[in-house]
């Protein structure tokens, strides 16, 4: 028994050493403003992709480090970052930052998005789009996204009401129209326990615009302003979208398939997971990028759209998924 456990430490120490580590970066936005980052790179050889992670509202680059270290020790070289306002890009005082979430998706990811096209030239990687919830809403304003080689969704949506089945549509409907503007108007920013457990705190422009958006048909797709940077009828690779069954809160099946509809020529694939496919009993809307369940959970969600995507097939990147 003693000499097990000190091969399995000893294994476990070696892993360690070759495991992806990140590496800070800084990313320049459009507007001169600087953005934090990290490229986890593959612990040996060349990257064979890149991948592009982009977070949920109001969640720090750090929460999707485990699932961007699963991905490099498979051969991608991956890019995580940090919106203006939110964790390592946020500058001084919420109450003086001006950010909205159109700079997060017009400026911010467009500056990802460069920084990962950028990596993948000369060599002719592929290139995956990787977003959770808001990662995922707006990665079709970002400039050039129609580049990519395949765009994954996760609890990605329309985040309308009146897509929300049930008391989930009612709460939607008090958080948008009362909550948020008195919190706001209360605090000059939104603080992260008005959001709930483990949130962030969200720039006033950045909560208020999400209030008017979710107000509006259409979501941020039918904002005048959003007009001239939206591209997501410009996609043509394989574009998947995943829901979670316990996820009604934030991303229910229904506003998933509208957040789909946008992307009208594209190879659009809808899938929904099931907590007890990857031994859970909940998952919700932040649970699939948690370690546990971690490459269980990530195998399900990459194997699919690695298969579809011939790009991805090339460079040996599919996945067999864990039962």
């Amino acid at each position: 028994m003693t000499s097990t456990t000190f091969h399995s430490a000893a294994g476990s120490a070696a892993a360690a050493a070759f495991a992806p580590r990140a590496e800070a970066h800084a990313l320049i936005a459009d507007d001169g403003r600087r953005l934090a980052a990290s490229w986890f790179e593959p612990p040996q050889g060349a990257a064979r992709a890149v991948a592009l992670v982009s977070s949920a509202t109001g969640v720090p680059r750090g929460f999707y480090g485990a699932f961007a270290q699963w991905l490099a020790s498979r051969g991608y070289a991956v890019l995580t970052y940090d919106y203006r306002g939110i964790g390592g890009s946020r500058e001084g005082s919420l109450r003086r930052e001006r950010a909205t979430m159109r700079d997060w998706a017009v400026l911010d990811m467009s500056a990802a998005l460069a920084a990962a096209e950028a990596r993948r030239a000369g060599r002719g990687l592929p290139l995956l789009l990787v977003g959770h919830s808001f990662g995922g809403n707006c990665i079709a304003f970002a400039r050039g996204v129609e580049r990519a080689d395949a765009i994954l969704g996760v609890g990605s949506q329309l985040g309308e009401p009146r897509l929300y089945p049930g008391v989930h549509g009612a709460v939607a409907q008090v958080f948008f129209r009362a909550w948020v503007p008195a919190v706001v108007a209360g605090f000059g920013h939104l603080p992260g326990w008005a959001l709930g457990p483990g949130a962030q705190a969200l720039p006033a422009g950045v909560a208020r615009q999400w209030g008017h958006w979710g107000l509006r048909r259409g979501w941020a797709y039918a904002d005048p302003a959003m007009a001239p940077h939206r591209s997501a009828s410009a996609v043509l690779a394989p574009v998947h979208l995943w829901g979670v069954d316990d996820d009604l809160t934030y991303a229910p099946p229904r506003a998933i398939d509208a957040l789909a509809v946008q992307f009208r020529n594209a190879a659009v694939q809808r899938h929904q997971l099931a907590p007890a496919e990857v031994g859970r009993r909940r998952l919700g809307h932040f649970g699939v990028f948690r370690r546990d369940p971690g490459a269980r959970a990530w195998a399900r969600l990459l194997a699919p759209i690695e298969a579809a995507t011939p790009a991805l097939r090339a460079a040996g990147l599919q996945v067999p998924v864990q039962p």
